[in-house]
């Protein structure tokens, strides 16, 4: 299968410009601020590590229920906590790590979430994709994290080959512009939940054939 996009990053752009309009009815604050607090967004991504996103999404409401700041956290007994985000797995590390990262951004942050990458990845539990994620989704700062959709998605098309997440990152950062950083995450994201799936992606569906190498190696087989 033949496309005219000859360089991997004018198929990287025409991707996320046909998975936006794949998504824009679904997602009206494409690109937008989440209406979760910065320490909100940066609790769900360190719970959301090695656990499905339902998992994810359980865990932070029943947390959040019953503590919703930092100052609140870091004064929690660290049982409670850890009975509170059980459903995402690995729950005592996850506990020991949040009421630590509280702790952190009261006495050295002044209360507040940092808005480096640099900054944030000095917080216990978190590393690029977590770091990554608070920047965009907190504070509208481009970057790429990288989570296990991002992944699958950006190696089936062949946007990258890269064994891990941080050299994933890399070789998107070359080839997406900067202007589009913004909304990747999201869109990968979505597009693994919805179509192109860990088992069986419903390369029937996706809008993204012609330029993907997964679907070209699936035919010709």
């Amino acid at each position: 299968m033949k496309n005219n996009f000859g360089s991997r990053s004018a198929r990287a752009v025409e991707a996320i410009t046909r998975l936006k309009k794949l998504y824009s009815e679904d997602v009206s604050h494409l690109g937008s601020l989440s209406d979760e607090t910065p320490f909100q967004i940066l609790v769900t991504t360190i719970l959301s590590a090695r656990t499905k996103d339902e998992n994810t999404e359980k865990a932070s409401e029943q947390l959040f229920s019953e503590y919703k700041t930092p100052k609140q956290i870091a004064s929690a007994p660290l049982k409670e906590i850890a009975r509170l985000i059980k459903p995402s797995g690995f729950y005592k590390n996850k506990a020991r790590h949040i009421k630590k990262t509280a702790k952190m951004i009261l006495e050295k942050f002044g209360g507040k979430v940092p808005q480096t990458m640099e900054e944030l990845m000095r917080l216990p539990g978190v590393g690029r994709k977590v770091a990554g994620c608070v920047l965009v989704y907190a504070f509208g700062i481009p970057a790429l994290p990288v989570d296990v959709h991002v992944f699958r998605v950006a190696h089936r098309i062949g946007f990258a080959e890269a064994k891990t997440p941080e050299k994933t990152e890399k070789e998107l950062e070359k080839i997406i512009p900067k202007e589009y950083w913004i909304v990747v995450n999201e869109l990968l994201v979505l597009h693994g939940q919805n179509v192109c799936f860990a088992r069986k992606p419903d390369c029937g569906r996706c809008p993204l054939r012609d330029l993907c190498d997964y679907y070209k190696n699936k035919i010709k087989r």
